[in-house]
């Protein structure tokens, strides 16, 4: 069994794969069904509509039975140890994918069982599976990846920390994180990027957006607020003036063949515009069906290795 818990533990091609292989389930085409027989946990300490509900309809297409647990339903909140936790499940379950607000080292806790599969489906500083839906979502519009620039707008939370990363593994792509000042993707994520890609990459973080050069082939964009994480300046919302996408923003950076991305759930009126979200350029919609074929895609190459 293989863990996915950080986008930093993959190789290039690693990644490569999972993210052709997510595109290739989106086709509709792919009959095969490697989970038969297999067992799937589902953990979330915190809400979800998407990715939950992506992947246990991603892992019963592939033939898994799956078990979804709640945040108060298992023994860790009545003080069992998190590795006494994983030793259990991996007699049980064959993959267990976690959502929770603590960090990556917490989550590879519940990894250290050789005999359990570990999916992070977000955590505090990184959401890799959201990356994996959202290179292919480009991969599936423009093919290449290498050459591409995205443009990512708002708070550098652990979507966009992610987008680096896998801007890091991507040769040629070129991702820039536009923040408000103080609101940035943070330094320990960026030098994880230099570290992935021995400085290599096209990653880059700005807070002005007059310093931005389009034309990009993506304006991405998430909810300033995320996880339910209250921010500890209570006018923290003024610092994000100017950051809103709408028609006027979306032109200012886009070419002919530019799209609009968002992880969902979208504040309309507040990170972007109704026209936007709605428009004709939004590939926000394909973008959440590919969280089902990148779930698809990270448990099968989790549980049964590489296609």
């Amino acid at each position: 069994m293989r863990n996915l818990i950080s986008l930093a533990d993959l190789t290039p091609e690693q990644l490569a794969r999972i993210v052709a292989r997510a595109v290739e389930f989106g086709t509709g085409e792919v009959a095969d069904r490697p989970l038969t027989g297999r067992q799937v946990g589902i953990y979330f300490r915190k809400s979800s509509t998407r990715t939950r509900t992506s992947f246990w309809s991603g892992a019963t297409r592939l033939g898994a039975d799956v078990i979804t647990f709640g945040p108060d339903e298992l023994q860790l909140t009545t003080g069992e140890t998190v590795e006494d936790t994983s030793r259990v499940l991996g007699q049980y379950l064959d993959a267990l994918v976690v959502r929770t607000n603590g960090d990556v080292a917490e989550m590879r806790r519940l990894g250290s069982s050789r005999d359990l599969a570990v999916v992070n489906a977000l955590s505090l500083d990184e959401h890799p599976t959201q990356a994996i839906a959202d290179l292919a979502t480009l991969a599936e519009r423009f093919g290449e990846l290498a050459g591409r620039h995205i443009l990512v707008v708002g708070e550098g939370n652990s979507s966009g920390a992610a987008l680096a990363l896998a801007g890091a593994l991507t040769p040629g792509l070129r991702v820039t994180l536009l923040s408000p000042e103080g609101y940035e993707v943070p330094q320990d994520s960026m030098d994880l990027v230099d570290k992935l890609s021995g400085g290599q990459h096209l990653v880059t973080r700005v807070t002005d957006p007059a310093s931005v050069e389009g034309p990009v082939d993506a304006v991405y964009t998430s909810r300033w607020q995320t996880m339910g994480v209250p921010k500890a300046d209570p006018n923290w919302l003024s610092s994000f003036e100017g950051f809103g996408i709408d028609r006027e923003f979306f032109e200012r950076y886009s070419g002919p063949d530019t799209v609009f991305l968002h992880d969902l759930p979208a504040v309309r009126g507040q990170e972007v515009s109704d026209e936007v979200l709605d428009g004709e350029h939004s590939l926000a919609w394909r973008q959440a069906f590919h969280k089902m074929t990148a779930a698809m895609a990270v448990l099968e190459w989790c549980v049964v290795g590489e296609h």
